[in-house]
């Protein structure tokens, strides 16, 4: 099979032909159709994540069809298309686990980045970690929604009760994000890279009252606002921004170094915190929602082989929405 694989630190991926995967007990063997290229990936290739088991497969949004089960598997999971995240593995006995927060689990292994991912013609998976997708989205649609829907909705979850939603970093999370929080009654006021005028163009269209460079001070009070950004420096801009009582939710697994600021910008019981990883439950309320919703996503389709060049044009902000690789 066909794989862009990381070989070492600070190597562009490269294209291998690699055996088949061959599915353990209680895994599947996936024929890749879609892959979301995501932030994350990014962090992988700049080694900003701790213990990269190179070589690696990148890709934790995957979309495609079970060709094979393991020893003693559900043989009517064969033909059916599937979805594989970012979360692979959970001990499921750690008090995180028990605790219905195996989001934390200390033994947790992540696809794409612990275990190969989806930047390829197929993928093994355990099939306990995989989710049925809604049928009203093509494959391509779909592949956003195993991470920039997921941990969108997770973030947004996290915000609590208000009115007023602030969103700093508009991209393929944010473009989800927003259609939901829209249908739930938030004003969304959306704060991208300094004059990137598509990016706050393609805000408004989805439904956002305000789009805005970072750098300018929010339009109105925020009750709670959402940082998808790397940006250290734009979390006491958010706390600064959200009125009394507010939550700044950070929801990268990567971000630069916070600068200093005042205790005063975080009193007044404002919250700070963050968001890591997903639950299998997440997955099935945002699917349950997804399918009621049909979301838009918007993506930018390259074939598999041209990978390098999608995570140059997502580094670069050339596209807005999500870039898929495509498997022919």
């Amino acid at each position: 099979m066909r794989a862009m694989v990381l070989t070492e630190m600070g190597s562009p991926l490269q294209l291998k032909q690699l055996p088949q995967p061959i599915p353990a007990a209680g895994q599947l063997v996936v024929r890749v159709h879609a892959c979301g290229v995501c932030r994350t990936d990014l962090h992988l290739l700049d080694n900003e994540l701790p213990a990269i088991p190179y070589p690696i497969i990148p890709g934790h949004e995957i979309v495609g069809r079970v060709i094979s089960v393991g020893k003693d598997g559900d043989i009517r999971l064969l033909g059916q298309r599937v979805g594989i995240p970012w979360l692979g593995y959970t001990c499921g006995c750690c008090h995180y686990c028990i605790n219905h927060r195996e989001n934390l689990c200390e033994k947790a292994l992540f696809t794409g980045y612990t275990l190969n991912g989806g930047y390829a013609d197929y993928v093994v998976a355990d099939s306990r970690y995989c989710f049925v997708l809604p049928d009203h989205y093509t494959d391509v649609e779909a592949a956003p929604l195993l991470c920039a829907g997921l941990i969108g909705y997770r973030a947004l979850r996290a915000c609590g009760q208000g009115s007023r939603l602030g969103i700093y970093g508009f991209g393929a999370a944010a473009h989800l994000v927003v259609q939901i929080a829209q249908a739930q009654g938030w004003e969304v006021y959306a704060f991208t890279r300094p004059n990137d005028s598509a990016a706050q163009q393609f805000a408004r269209q989805l439904g956002a009252v305000w789009a805005g460079s970072s750098d300018c001070p929010a339009p109105v009070v925020l009750d709670t606002a959402i940082i998808f950004a790397a940006v250290g420096a734009l979390v006491p801009t958010a706390l600064s921004a959200v009125d009394k009582g507010g939550t700044v939710v950070c929801a990268g697994i990567h971000m630069s170094d916070i600068p200093a600021f005042p205790y005063s910008v975080l009193w007044g019981e404002r919250r700070l915190c963050s968001i890591a990883n997903l639950t299998r439950n997440d997955g099935l309320e945002f699917f349950a929602l997804a399918a009621q919703m049909h979301l838009q996503t918007h993506t930018v389709s390259y074939p598999l082989e041209q990978a390098n060049t999608a995570l140059d044009d997502l580094r670069q902000g050339h596209f807005v929405g999500a870039a898929v690789l495509v498997m022919s």
